[in-house]
């Protein structure tokens, strides 16, 4: 008796004609049965969001070379395509969700950001063990064969250990011609500075265009993921949707009635 491949749901935030995507649905697919609902158009930066006020189109594409997925296009955000493919495409509960493989960095605070991130949290919010993937280069021409081994651990592990309730990984791959491994690590503590460049119309009018640096509070803290990217090793990350600071509650006891 046959025993069914397990169903691999994956999103991103890039767009559908991603080529990150395209890599990752071919990795998945060794592992299971592949089926990609994503963005129709890029949608980076929308972390968690929702489209509340106009209606959502799903529309069949053309699948990708390499790989037998069934793949559709939403004209929503990530967390949207999560939400219509639960609703409408998939016929029974993905074993995997996997999102990515992001064109752009998503370590340290970007997390919180990143609308790759998003579809990964919001698979995790309802039980479906979840992944993001990126790598620190925004270029479509970026080579991720480089990745592959790691990308294949992760899906593998997942699908055979699972992952704690509550808890979805964020793996993030440096731009690099070798990959030397894996590190398990924490995000590195930074903020972005001086994010907005300042431009003026023809007629006066100021407008501002996002740019900024990031800024790493730590650089020199082994246990993070920036440390470890830029030493050629990828980095997991485990994040938790819920941000309850749980060891905040009893200082703040005095507020309870």
């Amino acid at each position: 008796m046959n025993t069914p491949r397990p169903l691999i749901l994956i999103s991103n935030d890039d767009g559908v004609d991603a080529p990150g995507i395209e890599f990752l649905a071919r990795v998945a697919s060794r592992h299971g049965d592949v089926v990609v609902v994503a963005p129709a158009s890029a949608q980076s930066g929308k972390s968690s969001a929702l489209t509340v006020n106009s209606p959502l189109m799903l529309k069949r594409q053309a699948g990708y070379a390499g790989c037998d997925a069934e793949v559709y296009s939403v004209n929503g955000t990530p967390v949207d395509c999560v939400k219509v493919a639960l609703h409408a495409v998939v016929t029974h509960r993905p074993a995997l969700l996997l999102s990515g493989m992001n064109h752009g960095s998503n370590a340290a605070v970007n997390n919180i950001y990143s609308g790759t991130m998003g579809a990964a949290m919001e698979g995790c919010v309802v039980g479906i063990p979840s992944v993001g993937f990126s790598i620190l280069s925004h270029s479509w021409e970026v080579d991720m064969k480089p990745t592959e081994q790691y990308v294949d651990r992760v899906i593998h592990y997942v699908l055979t250990h699972g992952l704690p309730d509550g808890i979805c990984l964020n793996v993030n791959f440096p731009a690099s011609p070798e990959v030397k491994g894996l590190k398990v690590t924490r995000a590195a503590r930074g903020y972005w500075s001086e994010e907005y460049a300042d431009y003026t119309t023809p007629d006066g009018k100021p407008f501002y265009w996002l740019t900024g640096n990031f800024i790493n509070l730590e650089p020199e803290a082994a246990d993070t993921d920036e440390y470890w990217l830029k030493r050629d090793y990828g980095s997991v990350v485990p994040i938790r949707p819920d941000q309850t600071a749980l060891d905040m509650m009893s200082g703040l006891s005095s507020l309870s009635d």
